[in-house]
């Protein structure tokens, strides 16, 4: 049995979950997978959690998509020269 106890800062209140019934192989792999990532079961428990109900792309908004889809991208974006070009009005077609 795994007991799990986390503040939840935002409610005011402590969570708990309780775990029964976990075999012992999963168990196991769950300590060693907590020791490889150096933190104890519960905090591996918790990442994994965090990790899994993160909310998805369609869960956040446009401007976060945006950033996280760029955030890796660094420098200057290059631009065609227009210098020579005087500026023309969009056309549309009606």
């Amino acid at each position: 049995m795994i007991t799990l106890l986390s503040d939840c800062w935002e409610v005011g209140t402590i969570a708990t979950l309780t775990i029964r019934g976990l075999d012992p192989e999963t168990h196991a792999r769950l300590r060693i997978e907590a020791a490889r990532h150096g933190r104890s079961m519960e905090a591996e428990v918790r990442a994994i959690l965090t990790e899994r109900l993160a909310p998805d792309s369609a869960e956040r908004g446009l401007g976060s998509r945006i950033h996280a889809r760029f955030a890796g991208l660094e420098g200057e974006l290059q631009l065609p020269d227009r210098s020579g070009e005087p500026p023309r009005a969009a056309v549309f077609d009606p």
